[in-house]
């Protein structure tokens, strides 16, 4: 057996050994497992401790409380079409329906890092079909159609994690017939689908498998319940990574009914294990759900109607407080109930927890998407489908509270009216040296100029756009190219984007 065997098989058994433990009975609530492994005494862990404690851990997009539990509420655990936890303006409470299992003592967090490589990336393009190599475009490496622009096109970002987006183009209208009211489809979007039965479940996994196998995911979690335009099946994976399932990591791919691969999007490289945290079990993590799922509160207008304030009263020398005053005959008012509203009186949304798994969830902390020791709660609401609720497991000692947002954020680079600065992809040298090609994306319905600064180090090209705003114009991107002469020829010196500061490719 290869090494590499010998990993993965480690890793599908710690896996399965992981998720046997988390399974609670829906019916009566009996327990079905009863242990999860883990034991905090792997190599990382060690490292760990011999190099001190970890650092803390600033969780963003949870609820902005003072508890940096960090819930699943605002960020990357709501899963598109899932509710929000949270429950509204009454809150919610989630209830176990059996024991909860105990998890380990520690876990590690998991960070992209390095760069993705023109060889990953040839071999995710096989896998999908794709030929061709791969060009490096500013921070991007991508596999573009030529000609008309039809046919399969794949992006994946240079730094890791590697963030791919696939699409299939099948050709259409395009230029200036979109804008008479046509329906153009923009670059990288497919013709709506004719119709007719979607292959089955097992069909559109089986189709799926050898981009898996390209990505390192075919021990992922797959899924293949949800179709669209009526043809066509979405697969969903949720990669094992570190021996762990993950949530908010997945790969999606979507199958037409000759099996072939006409869009998908995820990760390709793996995150690489990193300090390991003390975490709490499950229970303390459901508990700490329920903490930040207390709700918003009501919503409304205003607080309950009252009388206009009145004047003090008769001889009394003292305000009229609203609640047993006296008024000038002397008789007593009766105390009026305190204010309530029908929010205020609505009893939190109670919603049992079917199972409880130790996983990985992604967050963003200080700005960088992780891995975070998680647990994953699926709740199964009576009106409506189960969803997972990801809750940070790391120790509450470890984690910081989020920073409160800036003042005044750094701005996106502007141009002189204030409109979003276009940014070059590349540049080509044309004619005699002085001509430049500048290639960009932009709007069909905008109008582009080049301008040129020359320096004797460097030329830095900026994308003038100009739009009518009383004209409906569609959302539709497109490729330019426009081109701009130079006093000199360019030579050996830099194409620099005004927009973004960095070096132009060339082409």
């Amino acid at each position: 057996m290869s090494g590499t065997e010998n990993v993965r098989r480690r890793r599908n058994v710690l896996a399965a050994s992981v998720a046997a433990g988390v399974l609670l009975a829906g019916g009566g609530g009996v327990y079905l497992a009863t242990t999860a492994s883990g034991d905090g005494t792997g190599a990382a862990a060690k490292a760990a401790d011999a190099a001190g404690p970890p650092p803390p851990l600033r969780l963003e997009g949870g609820s902005g409380g003072t508890d940096t539990g960090g819930d699943s509420r605002g960020g990357p655990g709501i899963a598109p079409g899932e509710p929000d936890p949270g429950g509204g303006p009454n809150g919610t409470v989630y209830t176990a329906k059996g024991p909860l299992p105990q998890g380990p003592s520690s876990a590690a967090v998991h960070r992209p890092e390095g760069l993705v490589t023109s060889a990953e990336v040839t071999r995710l393009a096989e896998a999908l079909g794709i030929s061709g190599s791969p060009s490096l475009v500013g921070e991007v490496w991508t596999i573009r159609p030529e000609k008309d622009g039809s046919g399969p096109r794949l992006d994946v970002s240079r730094k890791a994690p590697g963030n791919w987006t696939y699409s299939w183009y099948d050709g259409g209208p395009a230029g200036d017939s979109c804008l008479k009211g046509k329906a153009c489809p923009p670059p990288g979007e497919s013709k709506p689908s004719p119709g007719g039965t979607p292959l089955s479940e097992a069909a559109a996994k089986a189709a799926a498998a050898p981009v898996l196998k390209a990505l390192g995911q075919d021990d992922a979690k797959v899924t293949a319940t949800q179709v669209m335009n009526g043809s066509v099946r979405v697969v969903n994976a949720d990669p094992v990574v570190g021996g762990l399932p993950t949530y908010g990591w997945s790969t999606g791919l979507h199958i037409a009914r000759d099996g072939r691969a006409v869009a998908g999007s995820g990760m390709l490289k793996e995150p690489a294990e990193k300090a390991s945290y003390p975490v709490v079990q499950a229970a303390k993590a459901l508990a700490r759900l329920n903490e930040d799922s207390k709700g918003t509160g009501p919503i409304g207008i205003g607080g309950c109607a009252t009388d206009p304030p009145a004047a003090g009263v008769d001889g009394s020398g003292r305000p009229d407080t609203g609640a047993g005053r006296e008024p000038a005959h002397g008789k007593p008012v009766s105390p009026r109930p305190p204010c309530e509203t029908i929010v205020e009186r609505a009893a939190p949304n109670q919603v049992p927890v079917t199972a409880a798994v130790f996983g990985l969830a992604a967050r963003d902390v200080d700005g960088q998407r992780l891995l975070v020791p998680s647990w994953l709660f699926t709740a199964d609401p009576k009106d409506g489908a189960p969803y997972t609720v990801a809750q940070a497991a790391v120790a509450p000692e470890y984690l910081e509270p989020p920073e409160k947002p800036s003042p005044a954020p750094t701005p996106t680079p502007a141009q002189p009216d204030g409109t979003a600065a276009r940014v070059v992809e590349s540049v080509r040298v044309e004619g005699d040296g002085r001509q430049l090609a500048v290639t960009f994306w932009g709007g069909v319905c905008s109008t582009y100029t080049v301008k040129a600064e020359e320096r004797p180090d460097r030329v830095t090209v900026r994308i003038v756009e100009k739009s009518d705003p009383e004209r409906v114009c569609i959302m539709i991107a497109k490729d330019f190219t426009k081109t701009v002469t130079l006093e000199k020829p360019l030579g050996d010196r830099p194409v620099v984007d005004a927009a973004s500061g960095e070096a132009v490719p060339r082409r």
